[in-house]
């Protein structure tokens, strides 16, 4: 068996994760890129990382490079799997891409691949040709607990990891892909026809953003308030959240089907958020009668504090921040990019507007997004698809 070399860029839950996955497996050769000095320097004490898994077990490794020099991570990769979020993702790709080599195919994807990661990487590596962009749709796996460089939590596995390549892969890298990433993943990979499969599936663009609006927004209850605690915001959620997830995933659904007509193109797999939650957690949820059920009764979601920071001013309490990934990842790269895509189709969605332009007005401006990437052509005439 070929020695596969693996560059993982980000040092975070899902980065620990897979890299001590990985390394259980025979002929896999695996590096990280990070930022992080404590995953350095435990690289450099010779601490092995540990991953906790659901039954108790453990298992152990030590990568084959750890290094904040993206030409030691990535110089002799196989395959790159980025793990940074959205907002850091176009700074990951430029670092990287001098040193990636020409010499034979490189795929190059991002876990989980929304946001447009392919546009992103298209817009940021162009005259590549042997690379191959990819994404998957969801985190294989999820993991709590970080302990940067020493341990991690892995939690329930998925079923079924779904995956796809940029529109301009021909069929023989795709099915490369798919080798490489089952030896990586096992047998539960389904490679998908469309990237926009991924990039259409609804999640944290439209639930993270829903509930702070129903929380703080102009007619949530603490709307120019301070929270006495922190807030779990999916048992916690409030019903004006719950009411506009609900209309957002179905605007999402008819962003799907007016796509779908314009380019001739299946969607027909991009499932309801509500429908993506059911099948997802199944017993775990107590009462899937309503999305406002279904958030405050999954056991999964419970202790999920909302992004809180102290107030300011020396004032006691908390407010939601800014700042956070809610705002920056799933505003700016993930809502921002539906509501443009409807846009353009002439395809109404004001429940995402009004969602969106409250946010915006919140993070105060916008600054870099997904608009920064996404094709000016877009979308292709529907002639063109045929």
């Amino acid at each position: 068996m070929n020695l596969l070399k693996v560059a993982i860029c980000g040092g975070g839950r899902t980065g620990h994760l897979n890299a001590i996955l990985f390394k259980q497996l025979p002929h896999v050769q695996v590096s990280m890129l990070t930022r992080n000095r404590s995953i350095i320097e435990q690289h450099a004490l010779q601490v092995p990382m540990q991953a906790l898994l659901p039954d108790g077990s453990t298992v152990q490794a030590r990568l084959d490079r750890v290094s904040t020099d993206a030409r030691a991570a990535v110089e002799d990769a196989d395959i790159v799997i980025i793990t940074v979020p959205a907002h850091a993702r176009a700074q990951t790709l430029k670092d990287i891409a001098p040193h990636l080599t020409t010499s034979k195919p490189v795929y190059i994807g991002a876990i989980p691949g929304f946001c447009g990661f392919d546009w992103l990487a298209e817009a940021t590596l162009p005259d590549r040709p042997n690379l191959v962009i990819w994404g998957m749709k969801d985190v294989p796996h999820t993991a709590f607990e970080l302990t940067p460089g020493r341990s991690i939590k892995m939690g329930g596995g998925k079923s079924r990891l779904y995956v796809a390549t940029h529109a301009r892969e021909p069929q023989s890298a795709q099915r490369q892909l798919e080798k490489i990433l089952t030896r990586l993943y096992g047998p539960c990979v389904t490679m998908l026809d469309d990237y926009l499969e991924i990039t259409l599936t609804p999640g944290n663009p439209i639930m993270h953003s829903s509930v702070i609006y129903g929380l703080i927004g102009p007619y949530g209850q603490w709307h120019r308030k301070i929270f006495a605690q922190p807030l779990c915001w999916w048992s916690e959620c409030p019903e004006l959240g719950a009411y506009f997830l609900e209309r957002m995933d179905q605007e999402s659904q008819g962003l799907c089907a007016a796509i779908s007509q314009r380019m001739g193109i299946n969607l027909s797999s991009v499932k309801s958020l509500k429908q993506e939650i059911v099948e997802a957690y199944g017993e775990q949820i107590r009462d899937p009668s309503s999305m406002l059920s279904i958030l405050r009764t999954n056991q999964a979601y419970n202790n999920i504090l909302a992004p809180m920071v102290p107030a300011p001013g020396n004032r006691a309490g908390y407010v939601i921040e800014r700042q956070s990934r809610a705002f920056n990842e799933d505003v700016a790269y993930g809502l921002v990019l539906l509501v443009e895509m409807a846009r353009r189709l002439d395809f109404k969605v004001p429940y995402m507007e009004e969602v969106l332009n409250w946010s915006i007005g919140y993070m105060q401006g916008l600054g870099d997004c997904a608009l920064d990437y996404f094709p000016h052509q877009w979308p292709r005439p529907a002639t063109a698809a045929a």
